[in-house]
């Protein structure tokens, strides 16, 4: 099983990143918590416990489960750490960014997926 914990909902993605996570199963859209930038470090340790705690529920009972955690960083290297801990496997997604200059200031960006990459636990 695949939980998806980032921003961007798993009906949302393209194809190609669909196919690439089929190899991990069913996945199940956990979203992403809003993030309070006025939050301190127990803010988001304690946000984290949180998220691990819904990470490991839908987990219980399933053989494998891989989550791909994308999002707020000092908030998904805590909740990284946890998983970790917790023998889950954490993967990030991969895109190429593509940029476009239209003038007067204005920027358009375009990420295209390219691949699932595992985090390492060192």
């Amino acid at each position: 099983m695949l939980i998806n914990l980032s921003n961007h909902p798993y009906e949302l993605w393209s194809v190609k990143q669909q196919e690439a996570a089929a190899v991990y199963g069913s996945c199940v859209d956990l979203p992403f918590p809003a993030v309070d930038p006025e939050g301190d470090e127990t803010y988001i340790e304690q946000l984290a416990e949180s998220y691990a705690a819904q990470v490991l529920a839908i987990a219980k009972g399933k053989e494998e489960t891989t989550v791909h955690l994308m999002g707020e960083m000092t908030f998904t290297f805590t909740l990284l750490q946890m998983l970790l801990k917790e023998d889950i496997t954490c993967i990030a997604s991969t895109s190429e960014r593509i940029s476009v200059d239209l003038g007067s200031g204005q920027k358009e960006t375009r990420f295209d997926f390219v691949r699932f990459r595992k985090y390492i636990n060192l």
